[in-house]
């Protein structure tokens, strides 16, 4: 489940695992979803964050259902401060769908960043024991957002530790079960199979150049929202199928 996108235009890689949750909420008429994560789920600028243009794609997807979405990202922000905030900014508010948007600021952050980043071992640590408590606390399904494919992450002093945390994030849902939102592969079928450029897919007014432009931004929550649709899809069939 690695390959990357291969078709013009790229779609996302299929999730590995059904939602079953959230689509029985969206067939009773109302689903929440909380997103957590940093800056792509904060928002960065003046671009509109993903989890507010993927509400409008669902909403559009599904009239008659009532979604609502939380978001609970905080800018530079990484897997063991998130934990933290599960309690209070995830598990209280019962969601049917946690999207967790995480690893990019790990690898990306000096190391004389104030707070100075965590290690790649408190990432996947912190990642291993946040699964486990979504499990244990929430009837939520669950998504895991990986890195972006961008310049930031792939010079060549990142870009091992950047396919590594691609690798862990992936054997950590995995091992839990759960979804993988495969963004980095996903955003790499842009770049080397629609030929996108980085200044198209990167903000112009990023010095940085890791944060996802308003182009890449919607293409980036029109993939997540084909997922969940499939996902979703997937599960209404099986249902009907048990139940006819």
């Amino acid at each position: 489940m690695d390959s990357d996108p291969s078709q013009i235009p790229v779609e996302p890689i299929p999730f590995e695992h059904g939602l079953a949750n959230f689509a029985q909420s969206l067939a009773r008429g109302r689903a929440k979803i909380v997103a957590i994560g940093s800056s792509t789920t904060a928002g960065d600028g003046k671009i509109k964050p993903y989890p507010e243009r993927l509400l409008s794609l669902l909403q559009a997807q599904y009239p008659k259902g009532r979604i609502t979405m939380v978001n609970q990202g905080v800018g530079g922000q990484e897997a063991p401060i998130e934990l933290e905030r599960f309690d209070t900014d995830v598990i209280a508010e019962k969601p049917d769908l946690v999207i967790w948007q995480v690893g990019t600021n790990a690898v990306w952050q000096r190391l004389d960043h104030n707070p100075p980043p965590p290690s790649f071992d408190e990432t996947c640590r912190a990642i291993r024991d946040g699964l486990v408590k979504l499990r244990d606390e929430t009837q939520a399904d669950l998504i895991l957002m990986d890195l972006q494919y961008v310049p930031a992450v792939l010079t060549p002093a990142k870009k091992d530790k950047a396919m590594a945390m691609v690798s862990a994030i992936s054997e950590l849902a995995q091992d839990a079960g759960v979804n993988v939102f495969r963004r980095f592969a996903f955003m790499k079928g842009l770049h080397q199979v629609e030929q996108v450029s980085f200044d198209r897919m990167v903000d112009p007014n990023d010095e940085h150049r890791l944060h996802d432009s308003d182009w890449a931004t919607q293409r980036v929550a029109w993939a997540v929202k084909l997922a969940i649709v499939d996902a979703v899809d997937k599960e209404w069939s099986s249902a009907a199928a048990t139940n006819g």
